[in-house]
């Protein structure tokens, strides 16, 4: 084996370490903002179609307004919202 094909070889390794690492780490934050995301787009139905649930935060015109963006995520967004929670769901 050469020196040229050894310092490739050695690059390669060198580059797909990079590359593995920088995959964990674009992962993680990724699952993150897909999580917030979520998050934030559940508290968006809750202010404008609050009143399904019993929660009347907005005036009916403006959720009347919204709701033909928000029919096809309705059913899910019940669901999660009136689930039960405990302790192991805060660590998830």
């Amino acid at each position: 084996m050469s020196e040229e094909e050894e310092i490739s070889g050695l690059k390669r390794l060198g580059l797909s370490a990079r590359d593995l690492l920088y995959g964990m780490a674009g992962h993680d934050m990724t699952r993150f903002a897909l999580k917030t995301r979520g998050s934030m787009e559940h508290l968006f139905i809750l202010i404008t179609m609050g009143d399904l649930l019993g929660v009347p935060i907005l005036p009916p015109y403006y959720s009347l307004r919204l709701l033909p963006y928000v029919v096809p995520q309705i059913s899910t967004w019940k669901r999660r919202m009136l689930r039960e929670r405990d302790l192991t769901d805060a660590l998830a």
